[in-house]
């Protein structure tokens, strides 16, 4: 894929860099051993977390930060990242989607980085945009209907919207017949060598629960 951050995005985040894991995976309803490790990291962090401590962490309070700059309410539309480890936090679980879904939240939530998910052959065109949602601009989100991104960073294909920190579009989901993977994580907060460590890890868990070899990590 070919990833544009726009001068939209620039303007209000000089500092972005993102990483893009492009790989070849075997998608599969459940993984106990994957579920293993969650578990390990949701215990883990019950004992050094709170909801408030949470939103001071870098990666989250940028992505935040962001969401109020593009005019945006974080607490009410929380990224992806929070939203799953604010759930650990209350002693809820998470939800199990599928292998991939699964393995994605385990990313986002050990480095608080918003990760999006895409089934690449979904994909219109070879083109990816970052930019800033528009008023009364259509978006589907998934589990979640029809999603105000306006003042939300978003992925835009040439049909449109796929994916934004608080949701990604139904029309671009992993499903389990998903065999290209497409993973994009958002470091708003500008740490490179961190979003690259996070791009590691995903290639990792790739190999050991998608049949994969990781693919290649492309950073932007």
């Amino acid at each position: 894929m070919n990833i544009i951050v726009s001068e939209e995005i620039r303007a209000v985040c000089p500092v972005f860099v993102g990483a893009c894991v492009d790989a070849q995976v075997v998608n599969t309803p459940y993984s106990a051993p994957l579920w293993q490790e969650i578990a390990q990291l949701e215990q883990r962090f019950r004992q050094e977390l709170t909801p408030q401590s949470l939103k001071e962490q870098p990666s989250i309070a940028a992505t935040r930060a962001i969401y109020k700059k593009c005019g945006k309410d974080p607490s009410r539309y929380r990224p992806a990242s929070e939203q799953l480890i604010r759930r650990m936090l209350q002693g809820k679980e998470l939800y199990q989607i599928d292998t991939l879904v699964d393995l994605i939240n385990l990313a986002s939530i050990a480095y608080g980085y918003s990760i999006g998910g895409f089934d690449a052959d979904c994909f219109v065109g070879s083109t990816l945009t970052l930019g800033i949602g528009r008023e009364g601009e259509p978006y589907e989100g998934i589990g979640r209907g029809v999603l105000n991104i306006a003042g939300l960073p978003v992925y835009r294909d040439a049909q449109g919207g796929v994916g934004t920190p608080t949701s990604d579009h139904e029309r671009t989901k992993i499903t389990l017949l998903t065999t290209h993977l497409v993973v994009l994580i958002n470091g708003y907060d500008g740490n490179s060598q961190r979003v690259a460590q996070n791009a590691q890890f995903i290639q990792q868990l790739l190999c050991r629960y998608a049949q994969s070899d990781g693919g290649t990590v492309t950073m932007y």
